[in-house]
């Protein structure tokens, strides 16, 4: 069944400050589903102390900081480690303390944040974690703190969650130009991976001071890192400004580094509206540039900022467009909080029923589930009155909750001119739909959960609110010096449920494609780090050829040999020799 036509917004007014009351996301459509079929599945289990623990405790670990065995599981469920020795600090000293027990022991230490992640840079499926501990951050060190100056600045301890930071700023008055859609991050997390919302400007927009449109890591002023000191001969506690050329590794570091607090660069918060369209088709929205029919550049034209989720065999997507609104339209609903999809709580028996028929291999209901969930999805905005808000930035960005269903995201990002967009986003749709047509041919469905598709510019220098800002290293939008034309980025994510038959054949079919279709003077691309890529019919981030062929020369190609991967790899070498703060994949992907 297909998704009911949006309404005309001006056939009802809401009432001014009516709030919907908060519900989980996009993805969240499909939590109950979720739920019912693995509950037990998702919770984590506490820390086990030491002095409980059945298995022996690391050698010397210093005392006075709590450790413990915890259960490790990614976004996904992917990676599942079920003991692994995990520490909680109180302060930035006491991770410095653990790195300097860590390289007398011969263990490594990796930063554990909120563990909304599919890829291994914090650990790798299957490895050891014997001579490893984990450092959970997000228990103790979570200060936010507001900085006076032109722009104001925001003082970020790592473990503080996304949430926490974009409140804080939202009672100073301040804000960001976009943010993830998830606030359950860590700041050290998202950092880390380089991670964005989605949004560049309009033609007659002007950037507010202090914004980026690029990356979160785009916004850092400054940094604080453990690194080694040779002179100390020992791990220390060290702070970057943005104008040191060391930054440009940490900056996004993939967990080859621990950075402790952060200070970025924040803008006046806005006011935005977030409208949701589902009444466009999406061969239309998706089709090649000059055809007939409103496209999805025309949407990123008119308002900048726009995502797009379409599950696979329907025929409409779930277009969320938002525009900055300093007054409230007289057709949208008011919001004072986010995560405002209260549709997304409601699951039929049939969801859930599809969920346990994945897990048998039984897929030939994908066609009728997808459908459900657009419509699930198009008949919860009506019925909530969610089709047209506006409120405060957060309160429109926000909308992923940890309830949401774990699905496995590819992602993909593709650097391009702004006016390459539809064709970049045609493309691949053409392509997409013919794979999953001729997997549907011989009775596969290999994915059963949305593309998504995000617009942002690039990390660019000048929109930091420092002269000589350093440009992120290993960011996929950074950008490339022999195409300063190359303004955009579109991020291509492809979804579907862990463990669905014959997704290992399909992955990668569309990641070959996808690296060999935006190439030359077209467009480049460059892994999305969270998600999942070097596809292999043995899994993501298997391909190993890809890791250390195409993946890092994305980061070489059109880049400074002084300023290009294997300069980040040097200087993250540099500030930990020992490799403390690595692990096996890491150390394949950044020897």
């Amino acid at each position: 069944m297909s998704a009911p036509t949006a309404p005309d917004p001006g056939s009802a007014r809401s009432a001014e400050g009516s709030t919907p009351t908060e519900g989980p996301s996009r993805r969240g459509v499909l939590a109950g589903a979720a739920a019912l079929a693995a509950a037990a599945a998702w919770t984590p289990l506490g820390l086990v102390s030491a002095a409980q623990a059945a298995t022996p405790a690391p050698p010397g670990f210093p005392a006075g900081i709590p450790l413990g065995l915890q259960q490790y599981k990614n976004w996904s469920g992917e990676i599942v480690i079920d003991d692994v020795w995990t520490a909680v600090p109180a302060t930035p000293q006491d991770v410095v303390t653990i790195a300097n027990w860590a390289r007398a022991n011969g263990y490594r230490v990796r930063a554990r944040g909120m563990s909304h992640n599919w890829s291994p840079v914090l650990q790798p499926k299957g490895s050891s974690v014997a001579k490893v501990v984990f450092v959970d951050a997000t228990k103790n060190l979570t200060a936010v703190t507001v900085n006076a100056g032109n722009p104001a600045t925001v003082t970020a301890q790592a473990g503080a969650t996304v949430d926490k930071l974009l409140n804080t700023l939202e009672a100073a008055g301040r804000g960001l130009i976009a943010t993830t859609a998830p606030g359950a991050l860590s700041i050290g997390g998202i950092l880390a991976i380089g991670a964005h919302g989605s949004g560049i400007p309009t033609s007659g927009e002007t950037r507010p001071v202090g914004g980026t449109y690029g990356t979160l890591s785009n916004l850092v002023l400054s940094l604080t890192a453990v690194v080694w000191d040779a002179g100390a001969g020992a791990y220390v506690l060290k702070t970057f400004a943005r104008t040191d050329p060391d930054i440009g590794a940490f900056l996004v570091h993939l967990g080859r580094a621990f950075v402790t607090e952060v200070t970025l660069q924040t803008n006046a918060n806005q006011r935005l509206r977030c409208q949701s369209f589902y009444h466009d088709q999406i061969g239309t929205l998706m089709g090649p540039p000059g055809s007939s029919g409103k496209k999805l550049a025309d949407y990123i034209r008119d308002t900048g900022r726009i995502e797009l989720i379409w599950f696979p065999f329907t025929t409409v997507p779930w277009l969320k467009v938002w525009s900055v609104a300093p007054s409230k339209p007289w057709v949208s609903t008011t919001v004072n909080g986010p995560y405002n999809y209260t549709f997304a709580n409601f699951v039929t028996e049939d969801q859930a029923n599809f969920v346990s028929q994945i897990v048998t291999g039984n897929v030939s209901g994908t066609p009728t589930f997808t459908n459900g969930e657009m419509a699930v999805a198009g008949s919860g905005l009506i019925a909530t009155w969610t089709w047209d808000i506006w409120g405060w930035s957060k309160n429109t960005q926000l909308f992923v909750e940890p309830t949401t269903l774990r699905i496995h995201e590819g992602g993909w990002a593709v650097l391009c001119r702004r006016t390459d967009v539809q064709r970049v986003v045609s493309e691949f749709y053409t392509k997409y739909t013919q794979l999953i047509g001729a997997f549907q041919g011989n009775g596969q469905y290999p994915c059963n959960s949305p593309i998504e598709i995000r617009v942002t510019g690039v990390d660019r220098p000048d929109e930091v609110a420092v002269a000589g800002a350093v440009v992120p290293q290993l960011s996929a939008a950074r950008p490339r010096p022999d195409h300063p034309e190359w303004d955009t980025v579109v991020w291509l994510d492809v979804a579907t449920l862990p463990g669905t038959p014959a997704a290992n054949d399909f992955y990668p079919q569309i990641d070959a494609w996808i690296w060999s279709n935006y190439t030359g003077n077209y467009a480049c691309v460059r892994p999305e780090w969270s998600k999942g890529w070097a596809y292999s019919t043995s899994g993501p981030w298997t391909d190993m050829g890809a890791v250390t062929g195409r993946i890092s020369d994305a980061f070489r190609t059109g880049q400074a040999a002084g300023d290009n991967f294997d300069a980040a790899r040097a200087t993250l070498n540099r500030y930990d020799p020992a490799r403390v703060f690595s692990n096996p994949y890491l150390d394949v992907l950044l020897p």
